[in-house]
């Protein structure tokens, strides 16, 4: 029911995260005391001067000297347990069910590697120039090159789906083939 979609929008959200997070290539990172550029000269003697004693000019108390605790350019991964994953995936499909935007065809391997078999049957199904995501069971030449060229329709593979995808798709499809193998890893 629709309870259980509110229930799992914490578990959809997070999946999300994870997955987003991870595709982050970033690793910020700042130069400490010990990385900045500049010279390791005592910039005053130790005594009698009346200020406060300093070594060199690096220390981050100084403009231009290092970052104290800054970030250290080291990725955390973030991760999911597998069932979570599942779970996060099988509400994430099942609220796109609710909204009517899954279709199932039949085997697609006899298509011509044609763009105009593609939009007959992209139209067919009525999704017209919707953004959708055609899901396979394995990757198909003619398929690919029949469905290439259509800026609305994206291609994916059935085993790599997961939440953050199906929830971004647009409408999804799948062959007969992908539903099984998405059968197996649910």
């Amino acid at each position: 029911g629709s309870e259980m979609c509110i229930r799992d929008r914490p578990l959809m959200a997070q999946a999300v995260k994870v997955f987003l997070a991870n595709q982050r290539t970033a690793s910020p990172k700042t130069k400490t005391r010990s990385e900045v550029t500049g010279s390791t000269r005592k910039i005053w003697r130790q005594k009698g001067t009346g200020r406060a004693r300093h070594s060199d000019k690096k220390a981050p108390i100084f403009v231009g000297g290092g970052k104290a605790h800054g970030p250290t350019g080291i990725k955390k991964r973030l991760s999911l347990p597998k069932k979570m994953r599942q779970a996060a995936l099988r509400s994430a499909l099942s609220s796109k069910a609710k909204e009517g935007a899954i279709f199932v065809v039949d085997d697609l391997t006899k298509i011509a590697p044609k763009t105009k078999q593609a939009v007959k049957f992209i139209d067919n199904l009525g999704i017209g120039d919707k953004k959708a995501t055609l899901y396979l069971s394995e990757n198909n030449d003619n398929i690919v090159r029949a469905f290439g060229n259509l800026p609305n329709i994206a291609i994916g593979l059935a085993n790599k789906l997961n939440a953050y995808q199906a929830l971004s798709s647009g409408r999804i499809i799948f062959t007969k083939e992908a539903v099984k193998v998405l059968k197996e890893r649910l």
